[in-house]
């Protein structure tokens, strides 16, 4: 019985990719009768030499996704040596993207790796700012990376799910006077919480538009001055309590407060990720 063709598929990284490809050419012969043997994660010669020696010894042909110089070097070298046909999977694209776009590439392995963790992460991150939205869930609210707190239409849910685009998990919690906060609320660290307040007179128009909007009677409790005061001082005083960092919100846009959020929580020693 015939033993199957060998293709040795070498990569710095993971290798998906080039067995993909692999499998894709090999099933334009015969079907794809072919034998894959996938080598990941090399980052050393002797890894590459290992491959090359059962490569010559089976008259098989090495694809490979490498991007670290000296490794490709090293392996278009010795294989030229030893007669081995060794194609290279990427670095002809990337070279005419280097052309093409004027820039260079980072030559990194596991790359595509990290930028699906990157995606997962999001993610995770929106999933848990919806559920932690409006004070909805507090259990599990010490696993929030961020926890904003402040009174209704300070931007809260906004700044939530522009945060949790960015990998963040966020849970945000309105305080109202007839309302406890919750006790979970004192027991996060002070250094991941953060208190949105606002100046009485702006909040005033934007919850009168938000009753309009509604279709509701703007002259509401809601919208009332007297009724804002006496909520923004109490929030305030909560926030003394946690011994929070406080940003006004009044006339700054959702992304030039989320910024600020990110860079003060650094400066309180907040673990933040890039």
């Amino acid at each position: 019985m015939n033993k199957k063709p060998i293709v040795y598929v070498i990569s710095d990284s993971v290798g998906e990719t080039a067995e993909l490809m692999v499998k894709a050419v090999a099933s334009q012969f015969n079907g794809g009768e072919v034998e894959i043997q996938r080598i990941s994660n090399v980052d050393n010669i002797t890894a590459l030499n290992n491959t090359i020696t059962a490569a010559k010894y089976s008259h098989s042909i090495i694809a490979y996704t490498i991007v670290i110089p000296s490794l490709k070097e090293y392996l278009d070298k010795r294989t030229k040596e030893e007669g081995i046909i060794a194609i290279d999977l990427m670095n002809p694209l990337m070279e005419a993207f280097a052309r093409t776009f004027n820039k260079e590439p980072k030559r990194e392995p596991r790359l595509m790796r990290k930028l699906d963790d990157n995606y997962f992460r999001r993610v995770e991150a929106i999933e848990f700012a919806v559920k932690y939205d409006d004070g909805q869930e507090m259990r599990g609210i010490n696993r929030a990376d961020i926890v904003l707190i402040g009174v209704s239409r300070t931007s809260k849910t906004p700044l939530s799910m522009y945060l949790a685009h960015k990998g963040y998990k966020v849970a945000n919690v309105p305080l109202v006077p007839e309302v406890p906060p919750p006790d979970g609320l004192f027991e996060i660290q002070k250094n991941k919480c953060v208190g949105l307040v606002i100046a009485p007179d702006k909040l005033n128009e934007i919850r009168k538009e938000r009753l309009k909007n509604l279709g509701l009677n703007t002259l509401a409790k809601y919208a009332d001055l007297e009724r804002i005061l006496l909520e923004l001082d109490y929030a305030e005083n909560i926030m003394k309590r946690i011994g929070c960092p406080v940003i006004n919100v009044s006339n700054k846009a959702v992304e030039e407060t989320a910024d600020l959020i990110l860079a003060m929580l650094k400066m309180k020693g907040a673990s933040v990720h890039e």
